[in-house]
């Protein structure tokens, strides 16, 4: 038995046209999981505030530094946190203006439900 779609023809074209790549959509499902940790949710949402050096982090967020460094290596590591230094202290910061927009979408978003 034949299928029958519901949409018509232009529609499933453009959809077939715009639908992201598996590859794509494979490193969209990475960047989501790094957002789906509430300690790193904490540490991007304290770095959207302020630019940071791990010891102000641990005492804000009320975190060791091991574990925070750790987080902090993930972030660095997908381009989301980015470093500088000044003198001898390191500060992290959010790489991308993006990455606070898409918090605050997603601070919308949450509200909702």
């Amino acid at each position: 038995m034949q299928e029958l779609l519901l949409l018509d023809d232009k529609t499933k074209s453009m959809v077939e046209e715009y639908a992201p790549s598996r590859k794509t959509l494979e490193k969209l499902s990475r960047t989501f999981a790094l957002f789906s940790d509430v300690t790193r949710l904490r540490i991007i949402s304290a770095l959207c505030v302020s630019d940071m050096c791990v010891t102000d982090l641990a005492r804000v967020l009320e975190m060791n530094q091991t574990t925070l460094s750790h987080q902090l290596k993930f972030l660095r590591d997908s381009a989301l946190v980015t470093t500088f230094r000044l003198g001898k202290i390191v500060f992290y910061r959010i790489d991308s203006e993006k990455v606070d927009k898409m918090m605050l979408s997603c601070m919308d978003l949450a509200c909702i439900s």
